[in-house]
């Protein structure tokens, strides 16, 4: 047993803190619930951008979830001061015992300092100086090796505080709540698809070179389709992303139901929730899947699939055999385009598909 465990039971709050990206956020939620199943009385609240919350809202053990704006700094420096002061006061009434910080953010070891909580923990940073080494009381290693998930990185910090979180306390959690689930029955309805009745395809990605080529998205719609699958395909409501599907849907000869830019997180999950499988690229809804237990294909490239894939769901990743992958690259030679997944085949994706829908 480690000497300088932490008395959880005798905590009052906790405060875990994310801020990242929605894929990011999501894959923290364990850490909620492995604290809650592990110290029932403590009330644990998060610390998210604004622009990601819906990853956590809702969530059983969360308490409160506080947000720092995207788009302070559009306030200008009276209005961002304005806002960073609200947020500090909040978090500061809570009186937080233990303070969780899962990423390398400077926020996290000012708050740290300045919120009084007894006992906090964080990633190790190397070359980070004397004031992030002295802001907390622990710190756990950060294996970058791309071999370990993201989930178990992530609940290595309750680890190092004395907390061994089970197999069942792993899992990732997401709440659609009950107005997006209606809402998205409604429209399943509306276009004559049942729950699970349906392939759910989500080919974009913020990030051009994790996404596979419109040609091949194309054909492997075409092949489902004529496999007799119903096909929807989904995107963020990002005018590139959006663009990207136009390319696919000029290129494929199917019918495909076509929901891209239409809905909202909450919706999504709802939708993700319904599909018999998904397939998505290294992006948040491959993660939405894990989370609402949804069998998945995942198309990896170059990023890391050990430390990103699915999650405790029935799965498949489909990536190359490339000896330089996953190399985190802005694509090969950071000219957006990554080989190893524009050589990916598409019969490959597709046995892997029918493999999932197979399956009893």
């Amino acid at each position: 047993m480690l000497k300088d465990t932490v008395p959880i039971e005798s905590m009052r709050r906790a405060l875990v803190i994310k801020l990242r990206h929605h894929g990011d956020v999501l894959l923290s939620a364990p850490v909620l619930s492995a604290l809650k199943a592990q110290a029932p009385e403590i009330q644990i609240d998060a610390l998210v951008y604004d622009d990601t919350a819906a990853m956590l809202e809702a969530h059983p053990a969360l308490s409160v979830l506080h947000t720092v704006g995207r788009r302070w700094r559009d306030l200008g420096l009276l209005g961002r001061l304005r806002a960073e002061w609200r947020l500090f006061f909040a978090l500061r009434a809570r009186q937080y015992d233990l303070l969780v910080h899962l990423t390398e953010a400077p926020r996290g070891a000012w708050l740290a300092r300045t919120l009084g909580a007894r006992w906090s923990v964080a990633p190790q940073v190397p070359g980070r100086g004397r004031f992030w080494r002295r802001s907390f009381t622990h710190y756990f290693s950060v294996l970058r090796n791309g071999r370990r998930h993201q989930v178990e990185l992530n609940l290595d910090a309750l680890r190092r505080i004395g907390l061994q979180p089970t197999l069942a306390q792993r899992r990732v959690h997401i709440v659609a709540g009950d107005a997006a689930e209606h809402e998205v029955a409604q429209r399943l309805q509306h276009v004559g698809l049942a729950a699970k009745s349906f392939v759910h395809l989500h080919p974009a990605s913020r990030w051009q070179f994790k996404c596979w080529s419109a040609e091949k998205n194309a054909h492997l719609i075409d092949q489902l389709v004529a496999r007799g699958e119903r096909v929807l395909i989904t995107a963020a409501p990002d005018a590139a992303e959006q663009a990207f599907v136009e390319t696919i849907l000029a290129r494929t000869k199917a019918p495909v139901i076509n929901w891209a830019g239409t809905l909202s997180i909450k919706q999504l999950v709802a939708l993700v929730a319904q599909a018999k499988v998904s397939v998505c690229v290294d992006s948040m809804p491959l993660h939405v899947a894990s989370a609402t237990s949804t069998p998945v294909v995942a198309l990896f490239g170059p990023s890391g699939d050990q430390e990103w894939g699915p999650w405790m769901v029935p799965h498949a990743v489909v990536t190359s055999d490339h000896t330089c992958r996953p190399c985190g690259q802005d694509g090969c030679g950071g000219g957006k385009v990554s080989d190893c997944l524009e050589q990916l085949d598409v019969a490959r994706v597709m046995r892997a598909v029918s493999q999932l829908i197979d399956t009893p």
